[in-house]
Formats: C-alpha cells, structure tokens, sequence
C-alpha cells in the first residue's frame, strides 16, 4: 500500500504566486538569471541563490545557511503564508505541447525503503549525503520529487471533480505554461484519495531519486537522535507530485562523442558492422522510429543502424533498453568509454529539435559523432524498477518539470 499524507504547505500569497515560482536555476542562462534576480525581488531565485545580495558567489554550507535566512525573510516580509490544516494540492500544468494533473502531497520514506515507492536510477552518495546537510540547515523541501502511478478509476473521478472549484492560483508564466492550484482540505475527500492509493502496490520516481534518497538518509539521521521517535515526524516524509501514467511525457537524450577512440572513420564502421546493420541516409535529418534503431551523425552523414538481434543477446530488462544497448556494443566496447556520469569525452542532448543541435554541434567538429534515439516508455521504466535494475545515466527527460516555491513542506 502507498501512502499519501496532507500537509501544511506554505506558499506565496495569491498575488505573488507569479512572481515566486520559478524553474530550477540551472535551467536559466547567466543573464536570465542575473535579470529575474535584479528585477524580481519575490523570485524563489533569491533563496536558492542568496550570495546575489552579496554580489558573491556563495557556496557549501554557508550557502546552506543563507538559503535558510532567506526563506526566513520571504515569510517575515508575507510573501509566504502557512495553511492552518493539512491539506493536499492538485496542481494542473498546460503548455502546448501537453497537460498534466497530479497532487502535491507527502509521501512516506518507510514506503522508500520498502520499495513501495521505486527507483529506476542509481544514486551518488556524495550528493545524497550532501542534499542531506542542504535539508538539516534550510529546513524546508520546495522541490518535489515527481512520481507516476498507474491510472485509478477513483483518484480521476476526484480530480475531475475538484478542478470543477475555484483555484488558488491560476496564472501563466513567460514560457506560456499555465499553472492553476486548487486546495484539496476536506476531510472525506482526503480520506477518498488516501483510500484508493492505499490499494496500489507501488508509486514509481520519474524524477528525483536524489531528493527522495537524500529525504530517506535525513530521516535515518534524525530518527536516531529523537528519543521519542513515533513514525508520525515531519521529517519521516518529503514532497512529492504524483501524476497517472498517462500523463507522464518522456522524452531522449541523445548521444555526442569527441573522438572515435583512435580509429578512422572507415575501421569505426567496420567494428559498427559486428552489431547493426547500417545504412546511409541521404534524405536530411535522421530520427529512429522504433525501438532498437537508432540514427548516427558522422562525417556530415546520417545512418541508420539497426541491431543485429542474433547477434546481442537479451538476458532482462535492462539489456533490452535502448540505453544499454547502445552503451554495451559501441560507447563501451568501441568507443571505450566506461564510465557514462564522468566521462568528458560524452555529452547529452534532449529536446524537440535536439537533433539538428547535435548535427550543427559535429559540424562545427566539437564533436565527432553523435546518436539518436527513441523515448524509453513508461512500461520500460516500470519494468527496470520491478526487477530491482538501474538505467544507465541520461536515458530519459521526463516532463512535467515543475516549478519551485509554489508549495513548500517544512522538515
């Protein structure tokens, strides 16, 4: 059974809202950060980003406190206000492309290390440990972690009904995504939806497997030092957003390599050749269209390479992931590349038009040869989690990303 609790979010006031939200600052350019952080004074890029009243760059655990100090000040100055009883939160993203309904809620770290919730993504223990000390010192969670059930007959009938009130928020950010928030505080329909997820067996990460661990290490930690541990503590939970199957959107990231590994281009599509079956495209940009096939830049050309399946062998899930695939019979074996997290000589790519990014890039020789291929399913991801497997690095870009500020459970 998966459990979901209510929380008391505190939030920005309804006429801030706008203004608070904000996308991850890695997702900014240098300048567009630096404008919003100047022209903005109620962006949620103040608190993750104190030193700019500083005008330094500030970083570990004095950054850490000043994250804290800052967020202190947004509720001293009410641009944040507390809800006085637990409530859960429907929260609907539209943009053009597509729209998803889900739920703010908390979900339970015993479910984690149960595996009622599921991972699919190997974590780094040094950053674990490190978001660890990030949420001890600022003592708050504004970002969630994102997870996907199976679609529920009764948890969509709630919904539907709900998005029938008024929302608390309702506005449109610069990139033209609408964010509407609506207030789920009535007990019998709390009661409903922790009912019907209660019967189902696992809730699956999609994104944010080192917020999740990092939540469950803090747990341990603080569990240890409180003599009078109940189960019941704050801290025995952390934020997610849980969205239906249906409505998770994942996309690819691609594949660009520096060098061929000492080989020329004739003796790399000899080795190629042991694996797949290639054919050159002489008809513009190549995009795969099914699983197993993937597209190749090289030289100014694109192929297609189609795998030999007599000649890999599929032993589980995980080697039946285009991901590995591709690690195991050329990025490794021919490429000799290792490690997928720390190797320079690798980058990744995603979006729509990621293709024609990595064409301009191998163009312009930053690199030698890059690889396309098609989104990971669902199914896919579900599969790997259940057999207890982990994904390489960089195999999928999933969507929603949500943004920070809008509901923020304190630790």
């Amino acid at each position: 059974m998966a459990i979901i609790k209510p929380f008391k979010a505190i939030r920005p006031t309804k006429d801030k809202a706008a203004f608070v939200a904000s996308c991850s600052y890695e997702e900014y350019a240098e300048d567009e950060l630096k404008s919003i952080l100047k022209y903005n004074p109620f962006s949620f890029l103040h608190i993750i980003n104190p030193g700019f009243k500083f005008d330094k760059s500030i970083t570990g655990k004095e950054r850490f406190k000043l994250v804290h100090n800052r967020y202190l000040e947004f509720l001293e100055d009410e641009i944040f206000e507390k809800d006085e009883t637990p409530c859960l939160y429907l929260y609907e993203i539209t943009n053009e492309d597509f729209k998803s309904l889900g739920l703010f809620c908390a979900t339970s770290v015993t479910d984690y290390r149960n595996n009622i919730i599921k991972k699919h993504e190997d974590t780094i223990e040094k950053r674990e440990i490190l978001f660890a000390d990030y949420l001890k010192t600022v003592g708050f969670n504004a970002e969630p972690v994102l997870m996907t059930y199976k679609d529920d007959i009764i948890v969509a009938k709630v919904l539907k009904k709900e998005i029938k009130n008024q929302p608390i928020y309702d506005f449109t950010t610069t990139d033209k995504i609408q964010h509407k928030l609506w207030k789920i505080d009535t007990e019998e329909t709390i009661a409903t939806l922790q009912s019907a997820f209660a019967k189902m067996e696992a809730l699956y990460i999609a994104d944010g497997h080192h917020r999740s661990a990092s939540s469950n290490l803090l747990a341990k930690e603080f569990s240890k030092k409180n003599t009078k541990h109940s189960g019941n503590e704050s801290y025995n939970y952390f934020m997610s957003y849980l969205i239906p199957e249906s409505e998770v959107k994942i996309f690819e990231f691609n594949r660009m390599v520096k060098d061929l590994n000492g080989l020329s281009k004739e003796e790399f599509l000899i080795q190629l050749d042991t694996f797949y079956r290639i054919e050159k495209k002489n008809d513009g940009i190549y995009k795969p269209t099914k699983k197993h096939h993937f597209s190749m830049y090289l030289d100014g050309e694109f192929y297609s390479l189609y795998l030999r399946k007599k000649v890999y062998q599929f032993t589980d899930s995980l080697s039946e992931l285009d991901t590995q695939i591709l690690y195991k019979t050329i990025l490794e074996p021919i490429l000799g590349i290792f490690d997928l997290r720390n190797n320079k000589r690798i980058s990744y790519g995603y979006g729509k038009y990621n293709l024609i990014k990595m064409k301009d890039n191998i163009d312009k020789g930053e690199f030698a040869v890059g690889f396309g291929l098609v989104p990971i399913t669902v199914d896919e991801i579900k599969a790997i989690a259940d057999a207890g497997l982990v994904m390489p690095p960089k195999s999928t870009y999933i969507e929603p990303k949500l943004r920070s500020g809008l509901t923020i459970y304190e630790i």
